[in-house]
């Protein structure tokens, strides 16, 4: 048997629970965002055999000048971890959607770069995934709810990542 002396005492701090509005407004915030990412995922994947974070990847390096990014650069963009993001660009490369390049000016830097065939893959799958965005998110608020929940979202994007710039925070919109 333990000794509760041996407990440290912040084990014994009270937790303040959520309160009912707040455990709702948190849960489903938290059930809306697993449940519509499943969906857009399985669509992808069903239609285009593409994953949500694949397209995300494949957004970002489409965007960005001369279809190609830093690794750290992609890193920092995309909602992965360092290892994930390796793994995925694995996979990437293998099925030929983007190419990995040196950086010119620094031998130990890697570049990710779209390929024709990753560009045309983006292409055709941003048609369907924003048709499902529409059909699955957008469809169930007025123009009026979309833009309180903008705001909203807004109000919580320095918090969330400080590091993302104007525009780079709207994941698949482009």
């Amino acid at each position: 048997m333990q000794d509760e002396s041996a407990v440290p005492l912040h084990c014994h701090d009270v937790v303040e629970e959520l309160s009912p509005v707040a455990r709702a407004a948190w849960g489903g915030f938290l059930r809306a965002y697993a449940t519509i990412v499943r969906q857009l995922d399985a669509a992808l994947m069903a239609e285009h055999n593409l994953s949500l974070s694949s397209l995300d990847v494949l957004s970002k390096l489409a965007a960005a000048p001369r279809g190609r990014l830093r690794m750290t650069e992609l890193a920092q963009s995309v909602c992965l971890s360092p290892s994930g993001l390796t793994r995925l660009v694995d996979r990437l490369e293998h099925e030929q959607l983007i190419e990995r390049h040196h950086c010119e000016h620094d031998g130990r830097g890697l570049y990710a770069a779209i390929s024709e065939r990753g560009r045309a893959k983006f292409q055709a799958a941003q048609v369907s995934h924003l048709a499902q965005v529409r059909e699955q998110f957008l469809s169930k608020f007025s123009e009026a709810e979309l833009a309180q929940l903008g705001a909203f979202w807004e109000r919580l994007a320095p918090s969330i990542s400080p590091s993302l710039k104007k525009g780079d925070d709207e994941p698949f919109s482009r």
